[in-house]
């Protein structure tokens, strides 16, 4: 079972803004607990008039004890407290001429437990620009105080995959062993199959639908969070500029050393 969070907002500030600050968004208050991030990649696409970024964000955080007890520490490379680094890779398209951006994040390491993929989208409320330049949608962008965003969360655990695909390839194995000796004319009494541990089954299923459930509940109170803080660079911005985010990227590392 697939677990999806979603959500519509707004932030009170112009599409370039918002650009701006999801790109200047760590650290803040509220994210203290991503540690480094690295560009990979950077291109803009003249054609288009579209910017795409390719990032690399570094997290420390503790998993739900919960997790830790039905997997175990090793299982999730957790330390002695719980917790864990993790890597998340961030891809995003810009197009201040159309006034939207898009942004992906998913998880790269422990997929095989629980594979996480968030969608954003930031538009400025609908105007026409057809046939404007690039300059004069930037212009009419600044001007409109607002942004919209919706916001997805996919949620799917992959416990116990493994296990069932190489359940499925010894049943065939199986199926072809029998038919061979049925071919050959053997009689006498045969011994039924032995029937598949239904505890086994039961327990991958049910630790996935945990950990999926959890998982969701995590995104739910993390979300508001990652709202709060892009409103805080935001007013950083609108007060201090760039030089004003980066004082406050100083302050919150000195407060919160990695």
């Amino acid at each position: 079972m697939v677990q999806v969070y979603t959500s519509t907002h707004s932030y009170p500030s112009s599409l370039p803004a918002v650009t701006l600050a999801y790109f200047l968004r760590y650290p803040n208050p509220y994210s203290l607990h991503v540690t480094s991030t690295d560009t990979i990649s950077r291109r803009f696409d003249p054609s288009t008039q579209r910017l795409f970024t390719t990032r690399l964000h570094v997290k420390k955080s503790r998993l739900p004890s919960a997790v830790v007890r039905l997997l175990g520490k090793g299982a999730v490379g957790a330390a002695d407290d719980g917790s864990t680094q993790s890597f998340v890779l961030e891809t995003t398209c810009v197009d201040v001429r159309e006034g939207w951006m898009e942004a992906e994040s998913r998880n790269l390491d422990w997929r095989g437990v629980l594979s996480v993929v968030e969608r954003g989208r930031y538009e400025r409320p609908s105007k026409t620009t057809v046939g404007a330049s690039a300059e004069e949608a930037a212009s009419l962008a600044a001007k409109d105080e607002k942004t919209m965003v919706s916001v997805s969360v996919t949620l799917k655990s992959h416990i116990g995959e493994q296990l069932r695909k190489r359940r499925a390839r010894w049943g065939e194995q199986a199926s072809e062993m029998v038919g061979a000796v049925s071919g050959s004319g053997s009689s006498g009494d045969e011994e039924p199959a032995p029937r598949k541990g239904w505890f086994s089954a039961w327990s991958s299923g049910a630790i996935r639908t945990a950990i999926e459930k959890i998982s969701l509940q995590r995104t739910e109170r993390s979300q508001p969070k990652a709202q709060q803080g892009m409103m805080v660079v935001l007013e950083r911005l609108r007060n201090g500029g760039l030089v004003g985010v980066l004082e406050g990227m100083r302050l919150d590392r000195e407060v919160h050393p990695v």
